[in-house]
């Protein structure tokens, strides 16, 4: 009897551990949607807020938890380095992503953050799918979400610009796509596949791009309501490529480069939100049993910002869009995905500077500084004063890079050279700070100030000379439209909000950073955060 029981345990035993081994994700949620709002502002969660439906933004607020008080810890502010830092939960002295572009010294000449010659273009003849996350040196929560699950669940990864996309999917990315102007069309390379999927293919076939651009665009209310704006008509607004700066905007009779034109249009928006519906249905996105992750960037927000600037009837009009299609797209996921089963954050790449012109409209200081300009000034100074021409190689990302070559060969003195630009850069009226990165410990700089430069400090990749500038001016050839990129709150501050799987109800008004997004994620997750992780975890998200 004995002997029976022990070989019927036996076989039990063998039986059980014969099996495959189950996953258990009841506590982990089935779908990932990582939101990037290109240039949102923090104060836009608010400022339109009386205009704002009950299923968007507010939703958010009222049924998620909101970061009050979220800095980006780097500088320079920019699309590339936001994107980055967001799924890194990394700063540029780690992971490599300096900027939208930066200089190479090694090949003498600027480099974009996505660029990649050894892929070729996916769904297009053109050039614009010559991209890659190979300039990235860290890799992502998304990419730690793949390690985690032995690559058995998927990373889609969309946005207008290339690297909205490249930069969130990370090295993993079972498909990145971004649209290209040449067709209209979302495209991708080959580090990510040789074929559109059908599923794209059938979306590109839809011509939406043209069908939008069809219709127009005009005010969602009398204009004469917009009073959280200034007048439509102002000469510090860029038009639309081939349109003009004034509401209507005839865009179905753009002819030339007219998918240009069509992201500096909310309808760029709208055909994101639509193409982020498509994949979640053709992948079958948190269906798998498994943790899915969709990163969405939302591009035309900063296209518009830049042609018009963030007080524009177009800036409003672009949000009260997109806060209604922010709120179908929610509706959307509860019935997909089901309410409660995805978690959702929300946030930006940076904000952006008031118009130079607006600015002294009312009274406030402002001003642009143009890096061309600084560095045709520097030149002409420093060959009267060394009797050496081309010593700085470029001026880019608020650094300068000076021609090592040149002054090793002609035997100058490096020394004097940096004392020299640096005396003539503190001439500019915009500029408040210069100074040698590499002696940033020995400067009298505020804490966050030194902390924002330490950060965007990169040994083999940054410049010799920092310079910093005044509150609100920037780097610009034009007074016309926005930019950002600087150390300022304005360009600085960002929304983050949760939403979802565990996500309770509430805010958060201590400051807290974009590093801390990517840990957080993985702590919710029971993941390993990235590998450059420098961030903390928010732990008021989840309690």
């Amino acid at each position: 009897m004995k002997s029976r029981l022990t070989l019927l345990l036996t076989i039990v035993s063998l039986t059980v551990f014969a099996q495959p081994a189950k996953i258990n994700n009841e506590n982990k949620p089935k779908l990932v949607v990582g939101v990037v709002v290109d240039q949102m502002r923090w104060d836009y969660l608010y400022r339109y807020s009386e205009r704002y439906g009950t299923d968007g933004f507010k939703r958010l607020l009222r049924e998620g938890f909101s970061c009050e008080n979220t800095f980006i810890p780097y500088t320079p502010t920019y699309t590339a380095a936001g994107h980055t830092c967001v799924y890194t939960g990394s700063v540029p002295s780690f992971h490599g992503i300096m900027g939208n572009s930066w200089y190479n010294k090694a090949l003498k000449r600027n480099v974009y953050c996505t660029e990649d010659d050894s892929v070729q273009t996916v769904g297009s003849t053109s050039s614009a799918g010559k991209m890659s996350p190979k300039n990235l040196w860290a890799n992502t929560i998304t990419d730690e979400l793949r390690l985690a699950t032995n690559f058995r669940n998927k990373t889609i990864a969309i946005a207008l610009k290339d690297r909205g996309a490249i930069l969130p999917g990370g090295h993993t990315a079972n498909g990145a796509y971004w649209f290209d102007n040449a067709n209209g069309q979302f495209i991708s390379s080959t580090f990510y596949m040789n074929s559109l999927p059908q599923w794209v293919q059938n979306f590109n076939a839809k011509h939406l791009p043209d069908t939008y651009l069809k219709q127009g665009w005009k005010t969602l209310y009398p204009i004469n309501t917009y009073v959280q704006s200034t007048e439509d008509n102002k000469s510090y607004e860029n038009p639309i490529p081939g349109e003009d700066n004034t509401f209507d905007h005839n865009t179905d009779a753009i002819t030339k480069n007219k998918y240009e034109s069509f992201r500096s249009t909310p309808y760029g928006n709208t055909l994101t939100f639509e193409m982020a519906k498509a994949a979640v249905e053709a992948e079958q996105l948190g269906k798998s049993g498994l943790t899915d992750f969709l990163t969405i960037s939302f591009s035309s927000t900063d296209y518009i910002g830049h042609a018009f600037g963030p007080n524009s009837i177009e800036a409003e009009d672009c949000y009260l869009r997109f806060d209604r299609e922010l709120g179908d797209f929610l509706k959307y996921l509860d019935s997909k995905v089901g309410k409660g089963n995805y978690l959702l954050f929300l946030t930006a790449d940076h904000g952006a500077a008031h118009n130079v012109e607006f600015s002294k409209e009312h009274k406030l200081p402002a001003g642009v500084l143009d890096d061309a300009d600084i560095k045709k000034n520097l030149d002409v100074l420093l060959e009267s004063a060394f009797g050496v021409k081309q010593i700085i190689a470029q001026v880019i990302n608020y650094q300068i890079y000076l021609n090592d070559e040149i002054i090793a060969s002609s035997k100058l003195n490096r020394a004097a050279i940096n004392q020299f630009i640096i005396q003539e850069l503190l001439k500019y009226p915009g500029i408040a700070k210069a100074f040698e990165i590499n002696q940033l410990n020995d400067l009298m700089l505020p804490g966050p100030l030194k902390m924002m430069v330490a950060n965007g400090y990169n040994q083999k990749l940054s410049g010799e000379i920092q310079f910093v500038f005044k509150p609100q001016w920037y780097d610009s050839w034009s007074t016309k439209g926005t930019t950002h990129g600087v150390w300022s709150p304005y360009d600085a501050h960002i929304p983050l909000l949760w939403f979802g799987w565990n996500i309770k109800p509430g805010k958060l008004n201590r400051k807290v950073y974009m590093t801390d997004i990517a840990p957080t994620v993985a702590a919710l997750l029971r993941i390993q955060t990235p590998n450059a992780t420098i961030g903390e975890v928010i732990e008021e998200v989840s309690k």
